[in-house]
Order: structure tokens, then sequence, then C-alpha cells
């Protein structure tokens, strides 16, 4: 980033294939017999993806970053993946269900509470076994970026030690099963929402068992995640699952299709290079490339395209505010924003307690620069599209009255003057039109919106942590660039090495999510008032200008037949017949130019969206109160 004098647009992201492991433990059944070979059939997976990525062109000049693995690095298949990502330079991300003394305490499976306390305390157990197991986890935890859901560490501890202590007590351990489970099943969803693509080592068995690796192989598909199965069992016969129904039918799941160059499109899609075509993935191709980079910055809004906001102010009603004040806006530059509007997301990001000292920074140039420059170009392209829209809008209807003018004021011999004024606008029209249509102002204010908004509520979600499913992204019917930016963007910052403890979260609440929450209410409260006063004012307007419409014509009606009585001079008639036509025709043009401006900026529909979202917004304030009391 530059200083504000010539701002210049903040890279665009690199672009990742991010890839999510679950699977059965190395106790289970079918998988020590068949560990070498699914290890193997693991490795040809990861290879495949590799390739795509080496062969592929990047859709963003940014270019590509390392594949990111998502492991909760249970023994297993979740290690053996972990390994094998290192080993070829993946970055590794484990999301832990519980933090990392506890979750490397229950992982080791001790028989004796003595060890667990150990395990707890970061002591060494007695029982080798139970060490290794949780020296490999703790090895991998070392070197991965740890996302620890540690908010519940105090009271799990406490049943993990009770089931160990009293063994005979199945109540105790059903409560501490179904506490582990429900944490797992959180974790491995967090898995599935930051992957794009999920490899799954199961049996084909069970979805039921809440945490298990069917459970979340089956919430990997609800949210439109692709998962690329193997079976223990037989794991070269892998194939992938693209929907909820094909549990229905395991066996012919994709039977007869090419499972490598299936997957291999499904990489592709990942880096937003897929045909629009292919049928196979949750995500639509970046068909216009990333924009962003070439747009050109304007530090303030240019007052030829404030109509639609002058509408606004006008017909709005705002108390205490001057209709004709000056509506010239100045656009933040990312370096403004980061020490100005975005100022307080990023001190409490960096106060979250136990975050990664990085992750702000990180969420600064990734995120919130990002935002304030699509903000600020988004912006501009509104004023202009709207505005435009709006002076055609007016020029049309001057135009049309403009073109009978001449009638109450000179002679037929001098129409001249007024066609050619009439013709000057509608030549402004057009040149209006096209010039719109061929920069698409249209298009490119949505979809540079889209990608400002995306990124608007981007730093709370990365801190707690949570992410849009693959499958539940947006696709544009033109374009999906903006989704592919966005998408990135989060990417890039992915998971914070963190420990989410109640304190953690609890600043995040009030901090970032309450405040973010409040402010959105109150603007879309705002909003919906100054929208539904603009409806209703301009929808008055047009309504008095038709009924002043009707009067002139029907004084119009009197006068022809008093003239046609002889009951006037026919000089006043004549003249008199010429202003009441003219206001016939231009006080319906106007009516009707103002009532076309009502309808294209939709006031009433927005108005009543922003007062739904402002209501939902106020109920979720309320949730959060209610969560930080407790």
């Amino acid at each position: 980033m530059t200083s504000a004098a010539s701002p210049v647009a903040p890279p665009p992201p690199r672009v990742r294939v991010s890839v999510g492991i679950t699977g059965h433990r190395a106790t289970h059944a079918a998988y020590p017999a068949n560990a070498a070979r699914i290890e193997a059939v693991l490795t040809s997976v990861f290879d495949l993806i590799d390739a795509v990525v080496a062969r592929t062109k990047p859709p963003f000049t940014g270019g590509f970053a390392p594949v990111r693995l998502h492991s909760m690095l249970a023994d297993g298949a979740d290690q053996a993946a972990a390994r094998l990502a290192q080993a070829r330079g993946w970055e590794l991300v484990a999301p832990l269900p519980f933090g990392e003394a506890l979750n490397a305490a229950i992982n080791a499976a001790p028989l004796h509470a003595a060890d667990a306390r150990a395990l707890l305390t970061g002591a060494q157990p007695a029982d080798e076994a139970v060490a290794a197991r949780a020296e490999a986890i703790r090895s991998l935890s070392a070197q991965a970026q740890v996302f620890a859901l540690a908010d519940r560490d105090e009271e799990i501890s406490d049943a993990f030690l009770t089931t160990l202590e009293s063994p005979g007590a199945p109540a105790a351990r059903d409560v501490f099963n179904a506490d582990c489970a429900e944490r797992v099943a959180l974790a491995a969803r967090l898995v599935v929402e930051q992957s794009d693509i999920i490899v799954a080592v199961w049996d084909g068995s069970r979805t039921t068992f809440v945490g298990g690796t069917g459970h979340t192989l089956a919430t990997a598909l609800d949210l439109g995640a692709n998962v690329v199965w193997i079976d223990p069992a037989r794991p070269e016969a892998w194939r992938i699952l693209a929907a909820p129904e094909a549990l229905a039918d395991l066996q012919s799941a994709d039977r007869g299709a090419d499972q490598p160059a299936l997957l291999a499109r499904l990489v592709e899609a990942a880096l937003g290079v897929e045909s629009p075509a292919s049928p196979t993935s949750g995500h639509h191709a970046s068909d216009d490339g990333e924009p962003l980079s070439a747009a050109t910055w304007r530090p303030h809004s240019n007052p030829l395209w404030h109509a639609y906001r002058r509408v606004e102010a006008v017909f709005g009603g705002e108390s205490g505010k001057d209709p004709w004040r000056s509506l010239r806006q100045t656009y933040e530059t990312p370096t403004a924003y980061l020490s100005g509007s975005g100022a307080g997301t990023l001190a409490t990001l960096r106060t979250l307690p136990g975050i990664d000292p990085g992750f702000a920074e990180r969420t600064a140039g990734a995120v919130l620069a990002r935002f304030a420059w699509a903000d600020g170009v988004s912006a501009r392209l509104s004023d202009t599209y709207r505005g435009g829209m709006i002076i055609n809008f007016a020029l049309s209807a001057l135009a049309v009255v403009g073109g009978l003018a001449y009638l109450p004021f000179v002679d037929t011999a001098w129409k001249w003057p007024f066609a050619l004024a009439e013709f000057a606008l509608l030549v402004a029209i057009l040149a209006i039109t096209f010039v719109g249509q061929k920069r698409r102002w249209h298009g490119r204010w949505f979809e540079t919106r889209r990608a400002a908004e995306y990124l608007r509520h981007a730093p709370l979600l990365l801190a707690l942590g949570a992410a849009r499913a693959p499958g539940l992204w947006p696709r544009g019917v033109e374009t999906s660039w903006p989704e592919q930016y966005a998408r990135q963007a989060l990417r890039e910052v992915g998971l914070p090495r963190a420990s989410v403890t109640r304190a953690y979260l609890r600043t995040a609440l009030t901090g970032l999510l309450d405040a973010h929450v409040t402010a959105q209410r109150d603007y879309h409260h705002a909003k919906a008032k100054k929208l539904a006063a603009v409806h209703r004012n301009l929808d008055d307007v047009s309504t008095r200008l038709f009924q002043a419409a009707v009067v002139s014509v029907g004084l119009y009606l009197i006068l022809a037949i008093v003239g046609g009585r002889h009951l006037i001079d026919y000089a006043v008639y004549k003249d008199a017949s010429k202003v009441f036509t003219f206001l016939g025709v231009a006080l319906p043009t106007f009516g009707a130019g103002i009532a076309g401006a009502r309808y294209f900026g939709d006031f009433e529909r927005f108005a009543a969206i922003s007062e739904v979202t402002a209501g939902k917004l106020d109920a979720v304030h309320d949730r959060i109160q209610i969560l930080v009391a407790a």
C-alpha cells in the first residue's frame, strides 16, 4: 500500500486449495491391516492435487499459495495425512476440539487417572504406549497452526478424570462421551467449512455417531463439499461423493466415472479456473478475472453523479439536515481505513486473549485493506450508475416538455431552438446510456459491492473460526470473481493460531460481534426510515403532479366549451389553450419522470429489507447480551 496521495489497489489474494481430512483411528478394525495401502492412496490423491496446481494458470495475478491441510490430528488417517502434507510442504492447520493439553490427554487414551493427570499437567505418564501416543499428537501440534476450542476444557477435564477414577459409573462415562462427541463434531465442522475438498477414510457403515468419520462425511455433503471417499477395506477403489444422496447407494456412487479426472476438475474449480459448464463443483468460474486491481481510485465523489443521493436528501425528510447540503463523499483509502474506520476492529483483534500476535496484521492486509478499496470503488460506481439513471429520467422529462415549450411563448416559426434543445437532451440520454453500458457501470457496481460486503463481515468470522461452507458460496449469473476474490482473501488469513477460551469468546462477542451487529442495526434502522420517507414523498409529489394535470386538462375543456359558445374573445381562448395544452403535457410528464425515479430506486422494498434486517440484528444483539451475561 502507498500513501493516500497516490493509492494503488492492494495486491489480489494468492489462490490456494484447502483440503480437509477425516478418517478412522488406528484402532479401527479395518485400518491397521490396510494402513500402508491407505497411505499410498492418500499419497496418490495428494500428488494429483499438486499436479493440477502446478499445471494451472492462476486466475489472479497474486499466484498460488501452498495447499493447506486441515486435520484434527487424531491417530490413524488424520496423522498419516498430516505427515504426508508436511513432507510435501503443505501448510498444516489443526482445528482441535479441546485445548492442546486436554486434546493430547484424551487422544493418548490413558487407562489410569494418574496418567491422565500427568498428561494434563505436561508431565510424563507411566504407561509408555500412552506416552508415545501423546508425543505423536504433541509433535504434530507443535508444527501445525492450532485453533483449539478450549472454552469447555475445565468441565470436560473433570469429566475425563471422573470416568477413569470411577470406571464403574456408566452415567459419568456417558456424559463424558456425549460432551466429547459434541466438541469433535464442532471441530470437524470447522474442517469442512475451511476446506474445498474433504478426504474421508471411512468404512461406509454409519453416519449417526456424532463426531465420527461418517457423521463428518455426511455433514460435509450436506454443506455442499465434495468428498473423496476412501474405503479402508478397498482403498484403491476410492471415489468422489458429491451429494448426500450418494450415501443411499455407496456402491454405485459415480460408477464408471474417471475419478482422477473428476478430482482434477474439482481442484480446478477450487482454484477458480473451472469451465462454467462443469457440473461437478459448487463454484462458478471466474469469468472476468479480478478487476479491482485495475480500478482507478477517486478520492472524492463526483458532484455530476450525485442525482440519486440528492433525491434521497431532498425527499428523505431527515430532521435538521439541509436537503441542499453538499453531498460530496471522501473515500477512505486502505491506509486511511486502517487508522480510521477500521481502527476499532484492529484494536480488538490485537487484544483477543491468546491470539496469534500476527493475526491482526494479516487480517488488516488481507481483508480490511481490500474491503476499503472495494468499498470505495463500489461507492463511486454506485453514484455513477444510479446518478446517471436519475439524470436520464430528468432529461427525458425535460426533452418532452422542452419540445413543446414553444407553444405558450413563441410562434411556430421559432420552434427550432426548442427542437434543438430537445435534440441535445436526447443525445445526452443516449450518450449516458452508451457510456454506462460500455463501461459496465451497473455490473461493476454490483460485483465490487458483493466483494466489499463479503469482506465487511470477515474479521469477526475469522476471529471465531467461522467460514462459509464451500457449497454455500453464491454463484453470479455472469461472473463469480467477487466470491472467488473474497473466499481467497479469507483463506489467506485462515484459522488463527489461538486457544478459544471463555475470555476469548467474551472479548470477541462484545468487542467484535456485538459492536458490528449494533452498528449495522442502527444503520439499517436509519436507512429504512429515510427510504420509506423518500418513497412516500416521491409518490406524493408524483400524484399531485398528475392531479394538477387533471385540473389543467379540465380547465382547458371548460375553456373550450366557453370559447365554443363565443362567451370569450377567440384570441384569449387561443392563447390560453396553448398554456393549458403545455401544462397538460408537462405536468404528467414530470409526474411520470418522478414516478419512474421512484420505481427505479425501489425505495419501499429496500426500506422493508432494511427494516427486517434491523429487526433480525436486534434479536442477535439480545442473544449476545444473554450469552455474555451467562
